[in-house]
C-alpha cells in the first residue's frame, strides 16, 4: 500500500506566496523559492506551485520562479497556472517541473490532456478541478479561472472525461471550502474518488489535525493539499505525518 501524501501548495502571484479566502483577499506570505525550500528539508512529499493569477491575467507561468524553486527541492514539483498549449508543458518541464497542472486550459481544449499525456506520459499530467456546489445543491459545477466562471460542467463527470483522456492524477480543490479551516470538502472528494481509478489529490479547507484523517478515512483521497497550516506554522508536516501514523494510516516518514 503507498503511503498517504502531504502536500503544501505555494499559490504564487506576480512572484509571491499568498493565501486567500475563497480564492479572494490575498495576503502575502513569502518567497516561493525559500518557503520551497523549507518545505524540502521539513519532510514534504511533494510541491504544488501554482500560479494563481496567470491565466486571469492572459499571461505564462514565470518560468525564472519555477527555475529557482525547482534548484532548491528535491521532491515532485508541481507546477499550473496560465499553461494552455504542448510547448508550455516542455517549457515548464525543461524549468524543473516533475508534473504540469491543467485546469482552465483542460476544459477549454480538453485534446491537450491526451496530446500531454502521449507525449510526456500520463503521471506528468495533473487535472486540476475547482468544484462548487450548485444552487440547488444536486451537485457539484467546475469553476474556472480562478473561481471566477462557472462551466456549468458536472465536476465527477468531467473528473471521470479527464482520466479517459490520459490524465495521471486529479487536483481536487472545494471552492466552497478553500480558506475556510472548516474541513476538507468530503462529499466532493468521495464523490470524485468512488469514480476514478487515478490518484486524487484533496485540497481547499483544512484546518486542524483531524481533517487530514477525516479526508483519507471517509474519501478515497491518496494525498491532501494545505497552504495556510503549513505557511503560518499551525502545524508542521512532521507533526501531521506523526498523527496520521498513530491513527494506523501508511505515511512516508
Amino acid at each position: 500500500m503507498l503511503g498517504k501524501r502531504i502536500i503544501p501548495c505555494l499559490d504564487v502571484n506576480m512572484g509571491r506566496v499568498v493565501k486567500g479566502i475563497n480564492f479572494v483577499k490575498l495576503r502575502d506570505v513569502g518567497n516561493p523559492v525559500e518557503i520551497a525550500e523549507f518545505y524540502n528539508k521539513e519532510g514534504a512529499d511533494e510541491l504544488v506551485f501554482l500560479d494563481i493569477t496567470a491565466t486571469h491575467q492572459g499571461r505564462k507561468t514565470m518560468i525564472e520562479v519555477v527555475e529557482r524553486t525547482a534548484e532548491k527541492v528535491f521532491i515532485p514539483l508541481t507546477v499550473g497556472g496560465g499553461i494552455g498549449s504542448i510547448e508550455d508543458f516542455k517549457s515548464i518541464l525543461r524549468a524543473g517541473a516533475d508534473k504540469i497542472s491543467v485546469n482552465s486550459a483542460a476544459i477549454r481544449t480538453p485534446h491537450l490532456i491526451s496530446r500531454a499525456a502521449d507525449k510526456f506520459g500520463s503521471q506528468c499530467v495533473v487535472v486540476a478541478i475547482d468544484g462548487k456546489m450548485r444552487e440547488d445543491k444536486s451537485g457539484w459545477n467546475v469553476v474556472i479561472n480562478g473561481g471566477r466562471i462557472d462551466t456549468g460542467l458536472d465536476a465527477v463527470e468531467w473528473a471521470k472525461e479527464a482520466e479517459r483522456l490520459g490524465a495521471g492524477e486529479i487536483l481536487l480543490t472545494s471552492m466552497d471550502a478553500d480558506g475556510t479551516k472548516a474541513g476538507y470538502d468530503i462529499a466532493l472528494t468521495k464523490a470524485i474518488t468512488d469514480s476514478l481509478n487515478i490518484p486524487v489529490i484533496a485540497s481547499g479547507g483544512c484546518g486542524k489535525l483531524e481533517h487530514f484523517y477525516d479526508v483519507f478515512a471517509e474519501s478515497g483521497a491518496d494525498a491532501a493539499l494545505a497552504a495556510s497550516l503549513f505557511h503560518y506554522r499551525e502545524l508542521t508536516i512532521g507533526k501531521v505525518k506523526e498523527y496520521l501514523r498513530g491513527k494506523g494510516l501508511e505515511v512516508r516518514i
